[in-house]
């Protein structure tokens, strides 16, 4: 029985797959080269960006805990989430460790772990606004130092390689989202955020 002219043999449809994915495979992105590895200048201009982004997030997240009353550091929206002090003391701590070490600079020294590991459970609001101002200030002062030259590459980060662009994004977007997370428990609670006002 003769094929129509609308319908196309099954031939014709494995050549035609075979074809769109021979595109697809010749369009995609080679694998890195020497020269697509970020320059110095460029991993410089990427670093400025993150360390003011610091500078913002720092801004507000001290905003928020100024805002908060102390009465409300140990408010949490429902068992097993975190409470206001204990992200706020989280972005301190990840200003002590989590960002410097992710580009290979220093970790602020904290005592032993069990001493580190009571830092995120303050919740006097004068302690954690202290933290949070030393955690993001230690964050800044070892991404400042750090040689542009060193973050060109990849590195270890969470378990997986990642560039400094990559690892930009990543702690830009857990820190941004923390940041959203305080928000939300400020409104909850009748508190505008002061740069909102």
């Amino acid at each position: 029985m003769p094929h129509s002219q609308s319908r196309t043999s099954p031939g014709r449809r494995a050549f035609a797959a075979l074809a769109l994915a021979s595109l697809v495979l010749v369009s995609l992105p080679a694998p890195a080269r020497a020269q697509d590895v970020m320059t110095k200048e460029s991993v410089a201009s990427l670093k400025a960006s993150f360390i003011a982004d610091l500078d913002n997030l720092h801004t507000k997240f001290l905003g928020l805990a100024q805002a908060f009353p102390q009465d409300k550091y140990a408010w949490r929206p429902m068992d097993g989430v975190r409470s206001v002090s204990e992200v706020l003391m989280l972005a301190a701590m990840e200003g002590y460790s989590f960002i410097p070490t992710s580009f290979g600079a220093k970790a602020a020294d904290l005592g032993s772990r069990e001493e580190a590991a009571k830092l995120r459970t303050l919740s006097d609001k004068a302690q954690v606004i202290d933290h949070l101002n030393k955690g993001f200030a230690h964050a800044k002062k070892e991404l400042e130092a750090l040689d542009p030259a060193t973050l060109t590459g990849t590195r270890k980060v969470m378990g997986q390689d990642r560039s400094a662009a990559d690892v930009v994004l990543f702690i830009g977007g857990d820190l941004h989202e923390h940041l959203g997370q305080m928000i939300a428990y400020a409104r909850t609670n009748h508190i505008v955020p002061p740069w909102s006002k």
